[in-house]
């Protein structure tokens, strides 16, 4: 006779399992199978039956279903094993053997394995503990914080196995199947940071640094959203460790195969993260596309059919890239200063490589390529150069920045940096001081001598860098003041940013050169559904494909979500998704797809408006077509015209209004459904703030 607490509550003998009845009398078995040999009061009963207020006859109730529990075991012979249930005055003892009970079972095995000392031994160990668990804790028991807290801890007992099991996989070098045995448990239990950098060391070890950096990011992110807490030690330190090998240019090791072949799942790295980026923008991943994307630490991807790109070095003039022949420093060997990358001591090693994966399925963009290339590639006044990528949410914003800096990559022998401002994001936006602490782990820097402060810190990576050929992709930033201190010192580095905002105080101060990106045509917009969704598809009906584009309002990552409806409809011709996003009630709300949508998008840009200015884009939506001048935008907000135009220029700014000639101002259908709801509900469909909708499918805008 077996015992099972770990997932059903069920009895077994032989074969049969014994009929158990309902859920009360499950709980009162499972209760006295969680103190066995211990007798437990009534009044315990009780309580953990009945969360609320138990009824007169509770007693009876309970000394029925004990009743029944004794005449079920001894009709599937308990007595043969050792099993007996008795009452001692009000309280009562299920009295056997510990080890028929899975939960005992679990706990002896998990005990008797040592991952670090004998890993190989461990291993079947832990297997053999986690193969008990048949579902989650208990289920079958009624829904009473006892049971819940009971259900809990033996929750944390089985992920601390799996942790163990983890470790023991990378003592023997099996990282890929220690990663297989991580991902699952860490994609449900995302706040673990124990578990989640277990899971960053094993994807480092497997090659695969890109992904291990973006759980880092995703972890973060969510402990500050969800508990407003920074990483503790074990997460941190995983990070900075995966940024110290990656700075003294080490490989991982080779994992060891498991019986000839890749342990199932052994691709956790190729799930979405919230800083996931492929897929973005005009530029977009199709969604339900399959296959590995290119590691962040090599160039582009290879071009798909209508993806253009931008000379690289080795294919271009010596004037076409940054650091090309006719620059300062170029054609040297060894191991000068622009040659690779120093530690703090002046060591050199290889570059950093932190940009994310490029976008996949990138389509289009050739101009705003090109002119990032002929920014980056302005030698003419001695400065560093910077580029601002600028446009409304949901355009492409990091699709292009991060494309352009995977094609160019090659330009910048000494590494590549990239980093999250969160500028646009429901939590606080990233300080100077983490940014600038991963960027000197990165380059090397021992983590002692990382500055403490903002100011000293920008100060020691200006230096490290002055000679180096690097590039700097800032992400997603809301104010100049944010980057300022971000930015490199030296003539042969490079640096892209990406805002909604134009960021007017860095072209003012330092020169910055705009890249501005608009939505999408109908050409270029019809070209984007048929490479997510497949040309013959859209060649069904193409009236409706560039009805979709309109519906979009051109943006790539509102047409990205209709596609992902699309996909989940194979049945649906594109004039029935057209004709559902009619109804503007619906439309928000279908145009999302799981946590990626422009609602969450617009949400998080709305969010920075002063009151004031919320309240004029409010009063703006009103407007019957969204064209209009100052004098009619005063009079729908009641503001006097000084402070209508102040409103205007800085809703301008944000993209959230276009200023098509003097006095000329439209707001786009999209953003017109979302102003019109003040709270930002219209059409909610994915709540998470990042930038652009990052999640999912995509990348940021």
């Amino acid at each position: 006779m077996e015992f099972s607490l770990l997932g059903p509550i069920s009895v077994t003998t032989g074969s049969a399992e014994l009929s158990l009845g309902p859920a009360k009398r499950r709980s009162v078995l499972a209760l006295l199978l969680l103190q066995p040999n211990t007798t437990v009061p009534l009044e315990q009963l009780i309580d953990s039956l009945w969360e609320d207020e138990p009824p007169e006859h509770a007693r009876t109730v309970v000394q029925g279903h004990v009743s029944r529990l004794r005449a079920t075991l001894a009709e599937g012979g308990a007595e043969a094993y050792g099993i007996e249930l008795t009452t001692h005055g009000s309280a009562y003892l299920l009295r056997l053997p510990e080890e028929l009970i899975d939960a005992h079972r679990f706990g002896e095995l998990v005990a008797l394995a040592r991952p670090e000392a004998a890993p190989a031994d461990a291993v079947p160990l832990l297997r053999e503990a986690l193969g008990l668990w048949r579902g989650p804790a208990l289920t079958g028991t009624v829904t009473s914080p006892p049971f819940a807290a009971a259900a809990h801890a033996l929750e944390e007992r089985r992920l601390t196995a799996v942790e163990a099991l983890g470790r023991a996989h990378g003592a023997l070098g099996e990282h890929e199947q220690a990663a297989a045995v991580l991902y699952s448990a860490a994609v449900n239990h995302p706040l673990r940071e124990g578990l989640i950098a277990g899971l960053m060391r094993a994807l480092f070890h497997t090659g695969r640094q890109s992904d291990a950096l973006e759980w880092f990011h995703r972890t973060r992110r969510l402990l500050n959203e969800e508990l407003g807490v920074d990483p503790g030690e074990r997460l941190r330190g995983a990070y900075e460790e995966i940024l110290r090998a990656e700075a003294a240019g080490a490989r991982p090791a080779a994992a060891k195969p498991a019986g000839g072949a890749r342990a199932a799942g052994s691709a956790p790295g190729g799930a979405p993260s919230a800083g996931a980026r492929s897929g973005a923008a005009s530029g977009s991943g199709c969604p339900g596309s399959s296959g590995a994307a290119p590691s962040a630490t090599g160039a582009g991807a290879p071009p798909v059919d209508g993806e253009t790109r931008v000379p690289v070095q080795g294919d271009a003039g010596p004037e076409e890239v940054p650091g090309g022949p006719g620059a300062p420093g170029a054609g040297r060997t060894g191991s000068g200063p622009a040659d690779g990358a120093r530690d703090g001591s002046g060591r050199a090693g290889a570059g950093p490589r932190l940009l994310p994966r490029p976008p996949a399925r990138f389509l289009g963009r050739e101009d705003q390529l090109s002119a990032l290339t002929s920014v980056m590639t302005d030698r003419t006044t001695g400065e560093s150069p910077l580029a601002v990528v600028t446009g409304p949410a949901g355009v492409g914003k990091t699709a292009c920045a991060v494309q352009w800096a995977h094609l160019q990559a090659g330009a910048f022998p000494d590494g590549q940096l990239f980093a999250d401002l969160r500028g646009f994001g429901e939590g606080d936006e990233a300080p100077a001081a983490e940014i600038l602490r991963d960027f000197l782990l990165a380059l090397g820097t021992p983590p002692e001598r990382v500055p403490g402060s903002a100011q000293a810190a920008s100060a020691l990576f200006r230096s490290l860098v002055a000679e180096r050929r690097l590039l700097v992709v800032l992400d997603n930033a809301r104010s100049s003041a944010q980057v300022r201190p971000l930015l490199p010192g030296g003539p042969h580095c490079a640096t892209v940013v990406t805002s909604r905002s134009r960021l007017d105080g860095l072209v003012a101060t330092d020169c910055a050169r705009p890249v501005g990106l608009q939505t999408l045509g109908h050409e270029e917009g019809v070209a984007l559904l048929g490479a997510m969704l497949g040309p013959d598809r859209v060649a069904e009906d193409p009236a409706a494909a560039r009805e979709l584009v309109d519906l979009c309002d051109g943006l790539p990552l509102a047409l990205r979500a209709a596609a992902a409806q699309l996909t989940a409809r194979p049945r649906w011709r594109l004039a029935r998704l057209a004709s559902a996003l009619r109804d503007e009630r619906r439309r928000l709300s279908l145009l999302s797809a799981e946590d990626t949508g422009i609602a969450a998008a617009l949400r998080m840009s709305v969010a920075r408006l002063s009151a004031d200015d919320a309240q004029l884009l409010s009063a703006l939506a009103t407007s019957a077509d969204g064209h209009l001048n100052a004098s009619l935008a005063a009079a729908l907000a009641g503001y006097d015209p000084e402070r209508t135009q102040d409103g205007l220029d800085r809703l301008t700014e944000m993209h959230l209004v276009d200023e098509e000639a003097t006095d000329v101002y439209t707001i786009s259908t999209l953003t017109q459904l979302f102003a019109r709801d003040e709270r930002g509900e219209s059409g909610e469909g994915g709540t998470d703030g990042t930038d652009d909708g990052s999640k999912g499918s995509g990348g940021r805008g």
